[in-house]
């Protein structure tokens, strides 16, 4: 107490000499104190700062829009090589994913997840790695069944190699189809053409190669072929549908 009634009634020209030595002294801590309550009293956050959760959904969203681009890239560029290949005029190519599918004796077919309201319809043909697969057997409005040529319900026109003829192929079970009562050998890896079926399809396709070739059991002067697809069902995750005249 006695110091401070020195200092309130001492000269001011003393007491400004006592402060300026106060401030040479410390001068250094408070520069740094005055500099953080500057800093503290004008920053001011920026009003469009998100969350770090929210950040994080909006990168999820922006990889997943980017991957969705990149496969429709990519289904693009495979469509496009499709009807490079195959002169599909007046057809639409449709894709589907592959929900179920069931390959054994019993059955061979597909559950995919397009219908009625994409443009499905019974009887269409159906796509995987450039062949034909199989056809379209029943349609809900957004999935349908693809009957694998390969189901023993199955029966397609075919074209046999190189020679030019067609018959009727039936589908065995086992992943595997037949054609019967041939009058030429034909060559094992032969390939099997899918007809031409007006409004379902315009131009022959590869649906199998020839696996066997063996002479029939009651006319050993014809001969029956084992017809094996070309692409491996059993791992199939997406298809194409052939949707003529759209």
């Amino acid at each position: 107490m006695l110091a401070a009634f020195i200092l309130l009634f001492a000269p001011q020209s003393l007491t400004n000499k006592f402060q300026f030595a106060f401030v040479r002294i410390f001068r250094w801590p408070l520069s740094i104190g005055r500099n953080i309550s500057i800093l503290a009293r004008t920053y001011q956050p920026p009003a469009d700062v998100v969350s770090r959760r929210e950040f994080n959904k909006l990168q999820n969203l922006l990889n997943d829009v980017i991957a969705q681009r990149d496969q429709e890239h990519r289904e693009v560029e495979r469509l496009s090589g499709l009807r490079k290949r195959f002169p599909l005029e007046g057809a639409s190519l449709l894709s589907a994913g592959v929900i179920t599918a069931t390959i054994d004796k019993l059955r061979s077919e597909l559950i995919i997840d397009r219908g009625e309201k994409d443009g499905l319809a019974k009887d269409q043909f159906v796509l995987a790695d450039n062949s034909i697969i199989g056809t379209i057997s029943h349609v809900d409005s957004r999935t349908a069944r693809v009957r694998l040529f390969t189901d023993t319900e199955s029966n397609m026109a075919v074209r046999i190699g190189k020679l030019n003829i067609e018959r009727v192929m039936k589908g065995s079970g086992d992943n595997l189809a037949r054609v019967e009562m041939i009058k030429d050998k034909v060559k094992i890896g032969s390939e099997i053409m899918a007809g031409k079926k007006p409004g379902f399809l315009d131009t022959p396709m590869i649906v199998g190669r020839v696996a066997r070739c063996e002479r029939n059991a009651q006319s050993p002067l014809l001969w029956d072929i084992t017809v094996e697809p070309v692409c491996d069902m059993e791992k199939l995750n997406g298809v194409t549908v052939i949707v003529m005249n759209p």
